[in-house]
């Protein structure tokens, strides 16, 4: 059992249960290979016996759980409503109360009905788009599409799905095509073109043939999936009824769920992505060996692969999880790529694996002046943590190493940058906490059974004791919500940004199903992420539905749309536990100035008020899901979507004209890593174009005016402090 987001001691009594489980098992697994069904049906059982034996509060498997999955699951397969009839959901109906009853019977009499219907209608859609896009589209017929697929009822017949996937054809290329008659002319304005103008019989065949082949592409996706990949998502709409965050991993989700937490693989280094048959070579991460290697490049495609001195093996054709299996493997291992570079040559590029580390996922930081004082930002996208090597780089060994750096650079407070941050290791979070404050409980954590565990920074030091801002929007969750919420309640440091963060307060573990059968012939089973724990912020309250509550709100073009926990039916509620045992920080004399002051600036900023407006003006937007498919009224409605939107363009042309650099053992970088200075030349560029950073370093100016030199970790004279 793998923990994650979290270090607890385990639950022995829910492993006695679990170890009770396998035991059984063995008993009855076949000793040669049973088929997909028989898998499926033990996967069934393992899924719902640990999730009921471990989750937190486990919802009861009846009828009402039986007619979440139903709507969950017909939902993933068919979001927008183009593959199924009416008639395929009122067979399907029957078993909107008999889910419960096939899961603790082990049946798959739905899941197979639904699979083999979905594959059938599927078929049938694709000659749907090929007919619609096999000659010229009548744009002057007066006609319109709605989007709410929610609300729209499924087709009555075949006649009128084939009706619906014409008109979603024709918007897709009616949208392509006004925005083709926009270019030709401009161009046509332009004194140096040269080119006669495009023909609307030219442009409207062009949106055509592009269309299809964006068609195609996806259904060549589709294609790709086996029965095991559409079990997956029928396990998977059983498993998050029980809480949205308990999930069903297949083995590549997992391998991939590994790699997002650690940032780092055993590979290549290489992003692939499918085009058509071929797998095609989109990326090289920097410092990996393919970079190294200087041979392999992007927009190669890969025609074999060969272990070492093995045989090449024709991938071409070949799923792209299968092909990544291929190429991905051990360190110090070879694997031979055959691949046909742009200009048409073939090549055949040995590469010795290594490991890579994914570098989006770690820490930066840079530094910035204002106003005469330097201040420092870090961002931190991922709490990530290697569990297999605690000798390996994680966030909270990460960002104590930036702090020193910027320290050393003489800044005069920091702003620490958790937006859109999903959260991670739970230990990593506590790390980081106690950089700022001297020792102290940074989370509680509720099991099932109700004991509570105080996580403590036990270390008195204080790494960073000047001015901080802590920035959270609406995806900042989990981790992020357990730093913010610390940082708040030790009143340590100002937490800026939206009205409140995403809210998910529970604490997940992720489970090896592997473990609990001996001798199986099916391959590896994958793993579960089930709801174990809660957790609390210091002062008693939990951050599920409820999230942090910014002391600074930013309006935020999305804050109107719904997108926390609190807008999930099935999410676990809110509730408050006794507060822990913890001193307000003292050190900042003028902490509540400093907001006071921000609230001050930000209701006569106009850049915000007009932020204000477009959200207002988005939610409208959102509600009006309503097209014209006639090329006029179209162009129209777009036209005025314009006009309203020029109101809202000095949104993305907004500069704060301060210049961000990196810091100096990172230019020492970039000197030799071109795509890593590209990569943090548009982060400087975003942040020069980013109105809340603007702020939070303002809301740095105030506190350090305000604060005491003795209170300074690097005792930086400047002339701009003063005692408040």
């Amino acid at each position: 059992m793998k923990p994650i987001f979290q270090f607890m001691k385990r639950n022995y009594k829910f492993l006695l249960a679990v170890l009770a489980l396998s035991v059984a098992l063995w008993s009855f697994i076949p000793k040669e290979k049973a088929s997909d069904p028989e898998k499926d049906k033990l996967l069934i059982e393992l899924l719902t016996f640990v999730i009921e034996k471990g989750h937190y509060n486990p919802a009861a498997i009846d009828d009402t759980f039986s007619k979440g999955v139903y709507k969950d699951y017909l939902e993933a397969l068919d979001p927008s409503k183009r593959f199924f009839l009416q008639s395929d959901i009122d067979e399907f109906s029957k078993y909107e109360t008999l889910i419960d009853d096939q899961i603790n019977n082990k049946e798959l009499t739905f899941f197979d009905l639904t699979y083999t219907r979905l594959i059938q209608r599927m078929n049938e859609s694709k000659s749907y788009y090929e007919d619609a896009l096999s000659s010229p589209i009548d744009y002057k017929k007066d006609e319109s599409i709605s989007t709410d697929y929610e609300k729209i009822p499924y087709a009555k017949n075949q006649k009128e799905l084939k009706d619906r996937w014409r008109k979603q054809v024709k918007l897709s290329t009616l949208s392509s095509l006004v925005e083709k008659q926009k270019v030709e002319e401009e161009k046509a304005k332009s004194k140096d073109n040269k080119e006669a103008p495009k023909t609307f019989e030219q442009l409207e065949k062009e949106t055509r043939e592009s269309t299809l082949k964006s068609l195609n592409d996806n259904f060549g996706f589709i294609k790709d999936l086996n029965r095991d990949d559409w079990f997956s998502v029928y396990i998977n709409a059983i498993s998050s009824r029980f809480d949205p965050h308990t999930s069903y991993f297949a083995p590549n989700e997992k391998e991939r769920f590994d790699v997002s937490m650690s940032g780092k693989l055993e590979g290549i280094g290489a992003r692939l992505q499918k085009e058509n048959d071929f797998t095609k070579i989109t990326e090289l991460i920097s410092g990996g060996p393919a970079w190294r290697g200087k041979q392999l490049e992007a927009g190669d495609l890969v025609l074999k692969v060969a272990q070492a001195s093995g045989e090449p093996v024709d991938v071409v054709g070949m799923r792209l999880d299968d092909v990544v299996k291929k190429i991905k493997g051990p360190k110090g291992t070879e694997v031979k790529l055959t691949v046909k570079k742009p200009d048409g040559s073939i090549k055949v590029i040995s590469i010795i694996r290594d490991e890579v580390e994914i570098e989006e996922t770690y820490v930066k930081s840079s530094v910035v002046e204002i106003d005469g004082n330097k201040y420092g930002i870090i961002y931190l996208p991922k709490f990530y943590i290697d569990f297999e090597n605690k000798d390996s780089r994680d966030a909270g060994k990460d960002v104590a190493k930036e702090v020193e750096r910027l320290k050393e650079q003489n800044v005069q407070g920091i702003v620490m940058d958790v937006r859109d941050n999903g959260g991670g290791s739970l230990k990593t979070v506590v790390d980081i906490a106690g950089l700022f404050i001297e020792q102290g409980p940074i989370v509680q954590i509720k099991s099932a059974a109700g004991k509570k565990e105080v996580l403590y920074d036990r270390d008195s030091k204080v790494q960073w004791d000047g001015p901080l801002v802590v920035m959270i929007n609406e995806f900042s969750a989990s981790a992020s919500e357990i730093l913010a919420a610390a940082i708040q309640d030790y009143k340590r440091g100002v937490i800026v940004g939206s009205k409140q963060s995403y809210g998910k307060g529970t604490v997940q573990n992720v489970i090896d199903l592997n473990q609990f059968v001996r001798g199986s012939t099916y391959g590896d089973l994958g793993a579960l992420k089930t709801t174990t724990q809660k957790f609390y912020r210091i002062n008693g309250g939990s951050t599920q539905r409820e999230g942090v509550k910014s002391d600074v709100v930013m309006p935020d073009k999305y804050e109107f749309l719904k997108m926390g926990e609190k807008d999930v039916d099935n999410a676990m509620p809110w509730d408050k536990i006794d507060a822990a045992d913890y001193k307000v920080w003292d050190k900042q004399n003028n902490f509540d100035l400093a907001i006071a002051q921000s609230k001050a600036r930000l209701e006569n900023n106009p850049q915000m008020q007009l932020i204000e407006d477009n959200a207002k003006w988005l939610d409208e937007r959102n509600k009006d899901n309503v097209y014209s498919l006639q090329i006029d009224k179209f162009k129209a409605e777009q036209k005025a979507l314009e006009e309203k939107n020029k109101k809202y363009k000095p949104i993305t042309e907004y500069k704060n004209r301060l210049e961000f650099t990196s810091l100096p053992y990172e230019n020492e970088m970039v000197k030799d890593d071109p795509v890593l200075k590209e990569k943090r030349d548009r982060w400087h560029e975003s942040l020069s174009k980013d109105v809340y950073i603007d702020e939070a370093l303002h809301i740095l100016n105030d506190m350090q005016n305000g604060s005491e030199k003795k209170g300074l970790t690097n005792k930086v004279k400047t002339e701009k402090i003063v005692k408040s």
